[in-house]
């Protein structure tokens, strides 16, 4: 039986620039990456004489789903996080453990949540959603 490939997720990274071309500085202290995931809608095309009274649809709009970016937050990591938020949009890019297989993607800031401060370590969550459509680049 053939292995399977697989690798875990150490190694990754997530950058934000202001334009596509980059450079995506890398933001520091990332603990989890939830990439977007894809959907599409499906637009239902049912008539009257529809085939054994099924519906019938046809393909529709896709869509990226929001992404999560969890952080070990530092003040140091503040302002960084908070004008990307006041920015409004951001060219996103995930990069793999391979370190040469990306995801790019523009996106809308979505939120930006400090977590909750105690004798723990300090945390954030960096919420964005995809407009357009995530380029995924495979080395």
């Amino acid at each position: 039986m053939p292995e399977v490939d697989a690798d875990i997720g150490y190694n990754s990274d997530f950058g934000m620039a202001d334009d596509q071309a980059g450079p995506f500085p890398v933001i520091a202290g990332v603990v989890s990456i939830t990439p977007p995931s894809k959907s599409r809608d499906a637009v239902e095309k049912t008539h009257l004489k529809s085939p054994d009274r099924y519906k019938e649809f046809i393909a529709g709009m896709k869509d990226g789903s929001e992404a999560k970016i969890g952080l070990n937050f530092a003040p140091s990591v503040a302002a960084t996080l908070d004008a990307a938020f006041e920015a409004g949009t951001k060219w996103c890019q995930i990069t793999f453990p391979d370190e040469t297989s990306t995801l790019t993607f523009n996106a809308v800031i979505t939120g930006l949540e400090f977590g909750e401060l105690t004798n723990d370590k300090m945390t954030a969550t960096l919420t964005v959603k995809p407009s357009g459509k995530p380029v995924l680049a495979v080395a």
